[in-house]
């Protein structure tokens, strides 16, 4: 990515492939898959590179992912956007239900319900966003997900329903 903050401010990514990690589906389990984007053997879907997210870790049941927030996520009032903040407790919160899935198995996430507790600025420092499974059943799953500034203090939350599904053997669409 690259990024630049003058008078005229402006941004640039790029993006792998996302039909990449689709073909992989049937061959690895959802553990497998997301420690193989945290170590960088494979990478991250579109959107992570779109937010500039700043990492990830990965245990069954559990995913966290980073992001150093940017003016670029700013709204209006002069802090991150929520649906920047609702991206990332969506991502660590699903990834969590995929992170126990075995390989041929998809999800998606049904609802997510945010509580947003304080307001986010580049001052906040990297966020970390935890994600973990509260009860998975045989065609659904519940997870919430925690958000923390650098100084540890929470600044938002969710919680998340997600259904599992067989996943076709076909690409994205």
């Amino acid at each position: 990515m690259t990024q630049t903050q003058s008078e005229a401010r402006s941004r640039t990514f790029a993006w792998s492939d996302p039909a990449q990690h689709a073909s992989l589906r049937g061959d690895r389990s959802g553990l497998e898959l997301l420690r193989a984007m945290a170590r960088g053997d494979l990478p991250g879907p579109p959107v992570m590179n779109m937010i500039d997210m700043s990492g990830m870790e990965v245990t069954e049941g559990s995913v966290t992912v980073y992001l150093e927030p940017q003016e670029f996520h700013y709204n209006p009032l002069g802090t991150v956007h929520g649906g920047v903040l609702s991206t990332l407790l969506d991502t660590a919160a699903a990834c969590s239900v995929h992170s126990t899935l075995p390989a041929g198995v998809g999800y998606t996430s049904l609802d997510l319900t945010v509580k947003f507790l304080r307001p986010v600025t580049l001052a906040s420092g990297r966020l970390a966003t935890t994600g973990t499974v509260l009860q998975r059943g045989r065609r659904t799953a519940l997870a919430e997900a925690r958000m923390t500034d650098t100084a540890g203090r929470l600044v938002a939350h969710a919680t998340s329903s997600c259904m599992i599904f067989d996943a076709p053997a076909t690409g994205p669409r």
